[in-house]
């Protein structure tokens, strides 16, 4: 089960001299570890909830939905400037620019003093991180070859989960022996530092370990995107396979987002899970639900891709639908022998789709047009995932209850599901019939 890179052994950089395997696993741990610090620096602010209700902040819940919305917003409309410069020039720069910027204006959130200072430090964090999630992933698939993309994805993937676990955790130790500000500061300072690494990393010759991808065939597409044309982002509209992955990812964003932002404090308000447990315990599903799960969809998608070329979009289609039912017990059951358990299973399942899934965005386009294509995916997404997500389950739990506006996830984990099995089928077709 290498995740070697492979072929004839070097991976070349971006001045044409050869490099061995190991740079493409330097790089993968590299680009991990950031997008680690990604998330963590993302769901802290879900840990100190609580106190931001408080004085002097007195936030409603709306408001602290608005957080995670405002944040996003930024990060979804700056991600199509970053995709086309992804595409066009060097990628290490401005991934670079990317993690210092976040990382400082992330410490900046712990001195706001009220809600538009914070709204205003969140929104800020949004620019950077639109840097690197756009450019990164295309980045990371010119050092893997396809049959083994899935595995390097998904190892990619599992900061996530180890990320916004941390920040539930690290936000929660800091807020209980210090002030929710220090969450903030200990969140930010390691990224500015971090982000030197970036820098020495080389930047791979585009689809340098692709054998032939759906978009190669298209030499006007590829050129296009290599011209800087933001046309490709229209062609990318039309590609219905594409469409489709993108507008189930979208349900997925929504439902995923809002248990991250949200599942801490209903614990604590909801199930009456201690405040000091609430963050610490869930974060701790994340990371180990997170952790195992990416890993195994990452390899499932590897082995069956032996079977079809849309392995990635199958296992995936079918994995979320297992986790219709578990998403609905753990908010809806009231015993903690019941919700605990179905929780565990829950985002298990969900963090099985998600190396999986992003590997299909890139395999599913040509190599020239992969950043605008993440680029495109992060803005629908968030425009239809959790932008929306964490301030609609706000304004439900003000005008009913919590209890209640949380059961809006299993449905949108549902629509989710049935998108990617009909996108699997349609890349199928298209693919039969090119």
């Amino acid at each position: 089960m290498s995740l070697a890179p492979t072929g004839d052994g070097p991976t070349p950089d971006s001045s044409g001299r050869g490099r061995g395997k190991r740079t493409g696993m330097v790089a993968l741990a590299v680009l991990s570890g950031i997008n680690l610090l990604n998330y963590l620096d993302r769901y802290v602010v879900a840990a100190v909830l609580p106190d931001l209700t408080r004085a002097p902040m007195h936030l409603t819940d709306f408001e602290l939905g608005t957080l995670m919305s405002g944040f996003l917003i930024v990060y979804m409309l700056a991600a199509p400037v970053f995709g086309r410069l992804g595409d066009r020039g060097s990628r290490p720069r401005p991934i670079a620019i990317g993690v210092f910027l976040w990382s400082l204006a992330t410490g900046l959130s712990g001195l706001a003093r009220s809600y538009a200072q914070l709204l205003s430090a969140r929104a800020l964090v949004g620019i950077g991180e639109a840097a690197y999630g756009t450019i990164a992933p295309s980045m990371l698939a010119d050092y893997f070859a396809r049959r083994t993309r899935g595995r390097a994805f998904a190892v990619f993937n599992m900061a996530i989960p180890v990320g916004a676990a941390l920040g539930y955790i690290v936000g929660g130790v800091m807020r209980q022996h210090f002030s929710w500000h220090a969450a903030f500061y200990v969140a930010g300072i390691p990224g500015v530092f971090l982000a030197l690494w970036i820098l020495r990393l080389p930047d791979p010759p585009r689809g340098a370990q692709d054998e032939e991808s759906p978009g190669a065939r298209d030499d006007e597409a590829a050129s296009g995107a290599g011209k800087g044309s933001w046309a490709v982002y229209l062609r990318l509209l039309r590609q219905r396979p594409y469409l489709l992955t993108v507008l189930g990812y979208a349900a997925y964003t929504f439902a995923l987002g809002g248990l991250a932002f949200w599942m801490p404090y209903f614990l604590e308000q909801v199930r009456g899970i201690p405040a000091e447990r609430a963050s610490a315990g869930f974060g701790e599903i994340v990371v180990l639900t997170g952790f195992v799960g990416t890993f195994i969809g990452g390899w499932l998608g590897d082995y069956w891709l032996q079977y079809s070329r849309q392995a990635y979009l199958w296992m995936s289609g079918w994995i979320t639908v297992l986790a219709v039912p578990a998403v609905y017990v753990a908010l809806a059951a009231g015993s903690a022998s019941v919700f605990y358990p179905a929780l565990i299973a829950a985002e298990l399942l969900l963090f099985m789709s998600t190396g999986p899934i992003n590997t299909a965005i890139v395999n599913l386009v040509s190599p020239a047009e992969r950043a605008s294509a993440v680029a495109l995916s992060i803005l629908g997404i968030h425009l239809l995932g959790d932008v929306l997500s964490p301030s609609i389950i706000g304004e439900l739990s003000d005008l009913f209850s919590l209890r209640a506006a949380v059961l809006i996830v299993p449905v949108a984990v549902a629509i989710c599901a049935v998108l990617w099995l009909v996108a699997a089928r349609a890349a199928e077709s298209a693919a039969a019939t090119a």
